[in-house]
């Protein structure tokens, strides 16, 4: 990565080419309310920013989503773009790939103003995007979905050939040692992160915005990722960097820049930021480490709410995923259990199998709810019965994207609303507007698209339809991919509300800190089967991944 000093002050940058704790930087960085352009030395490097964003702003109906935010970035340089889901991040990115045409301000590239009225005219530019949410074709090969609008062709024949062959060299620099040949929807969700990475690097892209980026992936993809990004800084690329986890901005960041309610609230380097100064900028107030659950003993002697024993899936070989092979675990009214383990040890499939996602036919061993056999035909029917899940790729299969927030969080309980064949609209908007209140969505009303909402904000319009249904039993996949710091707290505060109401929890997650904030006990997971159960508050993450890469068994009395 270029070592450089790069202090981002309202388009302004101020720094030295190998310090990142120069005096100017302090002075320039000492307050939260930005600088007025011009006010810092931020051409005595005598470069030419390779990006600049000035006074962005962009408004939709009802809402204000960003107002005089500016951006700087140099070649070589990883500028990491920090705020809580609904901060406007997603809309100044959305500004910057060609999505979002009609904008006030303006961009640079190389200090010439650039239009950019779409994201095939920013890719021309130079700019490329690899969006939280993806955009890949689901029944079209890997290959096909890298070089989509841009095929290799020779008098109007695509050469396969020469695709498929470089689509393996692109997969291979992502770490990805799948067939170019598979479709897309064959491809977990992790898997597709890194298609998205190869179709950027395809680009040759001077840009690239990434946002969330390793969100669904294990720590190998991780460092595989970091390594890509090292690489590409290395040749001049500069990065736009979003994510939650400060750890990845402290170890790839060189500058941070922090937006708060549409608005820019400042600019650190980021060597020698804390975390606690960083959170405080985003939320406006100190969030500290939260406390792991205390265990409650009268939960314990509890008849199990959920048991699940000798649970076995029979794999789809063509999409590479992992078997079930004997799981088992109980989960007690009020309890949380997590589920651990590396990407493809089988988390999401226990889950998906006990929500009855997958035909009883390919299942095998047995679950009782309440003491009676639960083997739900469909989703339906597991729903019916109090179970719920909120599934690990929201866009995909959660929400219905260009329907009002009302219709998502009402969807699985309008009969509830019924009387005669009609809906009480009364009744249904009252209970949606109560769920949206209680969850703290951010939306101009309940009539608004869910697609124009933050990912963090989806995310909870998809628990908030599962609330509706007043379930017992709730699984979650995944729950706070890709949620800012201070709505992840909510989240953990309201699983923990409704476990004292007596829910039950199952619980899978690749953040490990995660799932020792949140659990009672954590099941962890290898190649399909079980090969540790450990109670959260006397276990650490060390423990955790030594049974997740199945190094030994590791029981907890």
């Amino acid at each position: 990565m270029k070592s450089i000093t790069a202090v981002l002050v309202e388009g302004q940058v101020t720094g030295t080419p190998d310090s990142r704790t120069s005096r100017t930087a302090e002075q320039s960085l000492g307050s939260d309310v930005a600088t007025e352009p011009g006010t810092t030395n931020g051409d005595t490097l005598g470069e030419v920013p390779l990006l600049e964003m000035r006074g962005i702003g962009k408004s939709f109906p009802g809402v204000v989503a960003l107002r005089e935010v500016s951006l700087t970035a140099r070649a070589g340089e990883v500028v990491a773009l920090l705020g809580e889901n609904g901060a406007g991040k997603s809309t100044l990115i959305n500004v910057l790939s060609g999505v979002f045409p009609d904008y006030d301000g303006s961009i640079l590239l190389d200090g010439r103003p650039v239009t950019l009225h779409s994201p095939t005219e920013a890719q021309r530019h130079g700019i490329s995007t690899i969006h939280q949410e993806l955009n890949l074709v689901p029944d079209l090969s890997v290959a096909d979905n890298l070089f989509l609008g841009r095929e290799r062709a020779t008098r109007g024949l695509v050469r396969r050939r020469d695709s498929i062959a470089e689509a393996g060299r692109l997969l291979a620099r992502v770490g990805l040692t799948i067939s170019p040949r598979r479709l897309v929807r064959q491809c977990r969700v992790a898997e597709q992160q890194l298609i998205e990475v190869a179709k950027a690097l395809s680009m040759d892209a001077r840009v690239l915005i990434m946002d969330e980026p390793t969100s669904a992936l294990a720590d190998g993809e991780v460092r595989r990722l970091f390594e890509v990004i090292r690489g590409l800084t290395a040749q001049g690329v500069a990065i736009i960097y979003i994510s939650h986890r400060l750890e990845e901005l402290e170890e790839l960041a060189d500058a941070v820049n922090v937006l708060r309610d549409g608005r820019w609230i400042g600019a650190r380097t980021m060597a020698g930021t804390s975390r606690d100064e960083l959170i405080r900028m985003m939320v406006g107030r100190s969030v500290e480490d939260l406390p792991r659950r205390e265990a409650d003993a009268a939960v314990a002697e509890l008849a199990p709410r959920l048991q699940v024993r000798d649970l076995t899936l029979r794999g789809d070989a063509a999409a590479g995923r992992v078997a079930l092979q004997g799981i088992s675990f109980d989960v007690r009214p009020g309890q949380v259990v997590g589920l651990a383990g590396l990407m493809g040890a089988g988390r999401t499939e226990t889950l998906e199998s006990i929500f009855g996602a997958h035909p009883q036919s390919a299942i095998g061993g047995s679950v009782l709810l309440d003491g009676e056999p639960f083997a739900p035909r469909s989703p339906r029917h597991a729903i019916d019965r109090g179970v719920v899940l909120v599934a690990e790729d929201r866009k995909a299969q959660s929400l219905v994207l260009d329907a009002s927030v009302k219709f998502n969080t009402s969807l699985p309980s309008l009969k509830s609303f019924a009387a005669g064949g009609w809906v009480r609209g009364g009744a249904e908007r009252t209970a949606v507007r109560r769920e949206v209140a209680r969850l703290g969505v951010k939306t101009s009303s309940i009539a608004a698209k869910v697609r124009t909402l933050s990912g963090g904000n989806q995310q909870k319009v998809v628990l908030a339809k599962w609330l509706l249904t007043s379930p017992q039993v709730i699984l979650l996949d995944e729950p706070t991919r890709g949620i800012d710091v201070g709505a992840k707290s909510e989240i953990y505060d309201l699983v923990s509300a409704l476990a004292e109401q007596g829910v039950s929890f199952v619980v899978a997650s690749s953040e490990l800190p995660e799932l020792l904030r949140m659990s009672d006990r954590i099941v962890v997971l290898c190649e399909g089967r079980v090969t540790g159960e450990l109670e959260a508050r006397s276990t650490d993450q060390e423990t955790i991944l030594e049974a997740a890469m199945a190094r030994s068994q590791v029981v907890a009395p």
